[in-house]
């Protein structure tokens, strides 16, 4: 085989190996889906019922939604994060050295602000039929380190879009039990680079890797619910949806002897998102005073690592996800038919590997801590708006990558600590009709 067909997969695998890392909550999905929710820390969850959001939460919910109901918004997040070289170093072939890999902190990665739109439209058909639509982003991240970044070689550059287009149908069964459903259309679009360590440390310009991709792929959600006008209890299923990017890999700046490897060439990664279920419950304390809890469970063990196809070979790397959770506490208060305020916290558990962490995805356990109010402006309108902090738990990350296959095999190590937080501030607009 020759030098170029033996490098690319191992090439491949390594521009490749995050494409389904665009964290901003735990592991990388986003909680943020509508600012109402975003206000009671995602207390309401499968049981509030109160805005056209629970098309996304719960579409058995809907039948508390009298008329035509449309709702569009969007939570802006400012999120942060630093890290800061713990020693990173590189091998060298042939040889048992060690050699530091220096550089800057890559400085503030993400975007000041970071749009997640979201918009939903519900209708009563009947006094049995309600349909819905849903059109949000739940997966993504926009990230950029500096140039000179100490952590290139394990990311660089992300950018990872998904959008979901999910029709719905909730069924009243009788006065106080619902069942309700949605088909998931999703597409993900991703844009990673990473540096590539020369063979010679004596090189002092890096190689550099560029992966796109994108798929549409097709998803379910089912979900119950109860109300006895005091009390209502939700739940919901989220189905995993099981992506297949395809797109170009492009490797250039590499030099003798690894120049063969340089070029574009055709791959194709999988991205498999977990399944999710949502257990809520929301109690009136009073007519006006309103308590909720909601759980949720993340199915993220079924994703084991990254496969990377091309037409050079198969490559495999183990990731190791775990399954993870969140818990929300809220509750609002109606101070007049017009307005209300509300508040909530969640914790959020990360679902990542403390051995395979990535300066691509500064991730770990987060507490949430969130305020909103709406104004109902009129019978007709209502706006939303919400407030939200995230502590971010320090991590260390230790990084084994390697490169290249014998006897040209270089493991660059990313040795750091990762910290940060987010804040974000919602609105959204419900119209009803």
């Amino acid at each position: 085989m020759s030098l170029r067909r033996r490098i690319l997969p191992t090439i491949l695998l390594t521009g490749a190996i995050v494409a389904p890392m665009p964290a901003l909550a735990g592991g990388f999905y986003l909680q943020e889906q509508s600012p109402v929710e975003t206000g009671r820390a995602m207390a309401g969850g499968a049981a509030a019922g109160d805005d056209p959001s629970t098309i996304y939460f719960n579409p058995a919910a809907m039948t508390q939604l009298s008329g035509v109901q449309v709702s569009a918004g969007v939570n802006a997040l400012m999120a942060s994060a630093h890290q800061t070289n713990r020693g990173s170093y590189r091998s060298v072939p042939g040889s048992t050295a060690r050699v530091p890999v220096t550089g800057n902190d890559g400085g503030q990665p993400f975007e000041s602000v970071i749009p997640v739109p979201n918009f939903y439209a519900s209708a009563q058909v009947t006094d049995r039929l309600w349909l819905g639509l849903g059109v949000n982003a739940p997966f993504g991240l926009k990230l950029e380190y500096d140039d000179g970044f100490f952590g290139r070689y394990d990311s660089i550059y992300t950018d990872l879009k998904t959008y979901n287009i999910q029709p719905s149908a909730a069924f009243k069964l009788n006065d106080n039990f619902s069942i309700g459903g949605g088909v998931d259309v999703q597409y993900v679009k991703a844009n990673l680079t990473n540096a590539l360590p020369q063979v010679s440390p004596l090189v002092t310009t890096d190689g550099f890797t560029k992966l796109k991709g994108d798929d549409w792929t097709v998803g379910w959600n089912a979900g119950l619910f109860y109300t006895n006008g005091t009390t209502n209890v939700g739940v919901h299923y989220r189905s995993g949806i099981n992506h297949k990017l395809k797109g170009t890999q492009t490797i250039s700046g590499l030099v003798t002897p690894l120049s063969a490897a340089n070029g574009e060439f055709d791959a194709s990664a999988p991205l498999d998102l977990p399944d999710i279920v949502t257990v809520s419950f929301m109690h009136k304390l009073t007519p006006n005073l309103r308590a909720m809890i909601t759980g949720k469970w993340y199915g993220w063990s079924s994703f084991k690592g990254i496969e990377v196809t091309s037409a050079t070979g198969t490559t495999n790397k183990e990731l190791d996800y775990k399954d993870s959770y969140s818990v929300s506490l809220g509750g609002e208060y109606d101070f007049s038919p017009a307005f209300t305020l509300r508040a909530g916290t969640m914790f959020d558990r990360s679902p990542t590997n403390p051995q395979h962490l990535t300066t691509r995805v500064p991730d770990g356990d987060r507490v949430w801590l969130t305020g909103g109010a709406t104004w109902n402006i009129s019978p007709a309108f209502a706006l939303n708006v919400a407030y939200a902090h995230t502590w971010v738990e320090k991590a260390n990350i230790i990084r084994p990558d390697s490169y290249f296959p014998s006897p040209a095999t270089v493991t660059a190590t990313t040795l750091a600590q990762t910290s940060g937080n987010a804040d974000q501030v919602a609105a959204s607009l419900t119209a009803r009709f």
